[in-house]
């Protein structure tokens, strides 16, 4: 904010001069605030998003790709014509047809992840391997999940292309100490900080929310501001050292936030109150618009008018606010599926694009493309003559998807690229 101005006047007898003298600075002064207000919280906003959009504003036209080239992107698509394609890609990996940023999430337990992360480098440009939960031990904390961490395989990475490294860590620690607790917190961050820079990390991906959300602690004004606090906090630590490999690029945030369980924000979900408290501190929200459906109400993995509502509600403009940071949010893209059961019994789960392709070859079934949704599917029934029905991403449900977060501005994360199939990979 600018300086104040001294509104003290020379005394005079002239009473109704004196105070037409005070009344004159104070409009000058209330204009000058005014101006500082539009230029700071206004302009300067408005001008880094259209910078963000110059810089990723897309230079290819994304029909270009390989799999449009090939006629492999529509809905009258067949399982002989996935089995046979599905395992070719372009020859040329490092070209990118979705120019906004990409976060990739890469288990431990499904290897192909990091093949695909080494195969396909160029195209992402965050990489999250889940490596570390921050628990609570007795009355301390500790960070677990070193033995996880690959230095080769993050050496590879880094000769052959220019991807972030911000590994996940999943807060465990029980929120009602950590959060009222400054030894506490402070502890938390010095832990996480500490594992970037003796292990040469970009940042991290903090997943906390959901947990909060779970132990009921969001429903009370002060838990919650206490929570904001925590992550500005953390933000702020790794914004203040720098990159071991750019000491021009700060240490990254990405933060984890689940979508609204419903049209209208429920105490417990991150709203965009929250998304702009924390938009100067953090770098990126990763958005899990995916888990739409159940075992126990089968459906769609993501329906496309559900993510739309989800930007919708996330990023409306709030008090004085503009709306929200856009070019924060990384739209979340399953690339798994789930085989539900329909009929018969109950349950069902998760599919990777390995067990898709078994189910394929195995029941040689009908596809069928589902216009409301915008997704694939297929029913089949299994050796007990129990009724299945199965969704996984195709092209063109990854495609649209993609032009959704296109037309927002926003970056997309990826659940998890050891789950798809490799020419998905032609799309980015």
């Amino acid at each position: 904010m600018g300086k104040k101005r001294d509104r003290r006047v020379t005394p005079s007898s002239n009473k109704g001069g004196e105070q037409r003298v005070e009344l004159g600075d104070s409009a000058s002064s209330n204009r000058r605030l005014a101006i500082i207000f539009v230029l700071f919280f206004v302009v300067s906003p408005a001008i880094s998003v259209l910078v963000y959009r110059i810089k990723y504003a897309t230079t290819t036209n994304p029909t270009d790709s390989y799999v449009f080239q090939r006629g492999l992107v529509k809905a009258n698509v067949d399982f002989q014509e996935i089995l046979a394609e599905n395992s070719k890609v372009s020859e040329n990996t490092s070209h990118r047809h979705y120019t906004y940023p990409v976060l990739a999430y890469i288990t431990p337990w499904n290897s192909k992840g990091y093949e695909i992360a080494k195969r396909f480098n160029s195209k992402f440009t965050h990489l999250s391997p889940v490596w570390y939960d921050l628990k609570s031990q007795g009355t301390g904390l500790i960070l677990e999940g070193r033995h996880n961490a690959d230095v080769g395989w993050i050496s590879e990475l880094r000769r052959s292309g220019d991807a972030w490294v911000l590994p996940r860590v999943v807060l465990e620690a029980f929120p009602a100490e950590l959060l009222t607790r400054k030894k506490q917190r402070d502890k938390a961050i010095k832990l996480i900080v500490t594992e970037c820079k003796d292990m040469g990390y970009d940042g991290i991906v903090l997943e906390a929310w959901s947990r909060w959300a779970a132990y009921g602690i969001l429903h009370d004004p002060e838990m919650r501001n206490s929570a904001l606090q925590f992550i500005k906090q953390l933000g702020h630590a790794l914004h203040s050292l720098s990159s071991a490999r750019n000491d021009k690029q700060q240490l990254q945030l990405v933060f984890v936030i689940g979508p609204p369980h419903s049209d209208k924000l429920q105490k417990h979900d991150f709203g965009p109150e929250d998304l702009q408290s924390l938009s100067n501190a953090v770098d990126g929200f990763s958005l899990m618009t995916y888990d739409f459906s159940s075992p126990q109400n089968p459906g769609p993995n993501a329906p496309l008018k559900w993510i739309h509502s989800t930007l919708q509600l996330i990023l409306r403009p709030t008090g004085n606010s503009a709306q929200g940071p856009a070019h924060k949010i990384f739209l979340g893209i399953n690339f798994y599926g789930n085989d539900f059961v329909l009929a018969g019994g109950s349950g069902g789960g998760a599919i990777t694009g390995r067990d898709y392709l078994s189910l394929l070859e195995k029941h040689r079934p009908l596809l069928q493309w589902e216009k409301k949704s915008g997704e694939h599917l297929f029913f089949y029934s299994n050796d007990d003559n129990i009724k299945h029905a199965v969704f996984y991403p195709s092209l063109l449900s990854i495609s649209m998807r993609l032009e959704e977060a296109r037309s927002w501005g926003c970056g997309i994360s990826i659940w998890e690229i050891g789950q798809g199939l490799d020419y998905f990979f032609d799309l980015l």
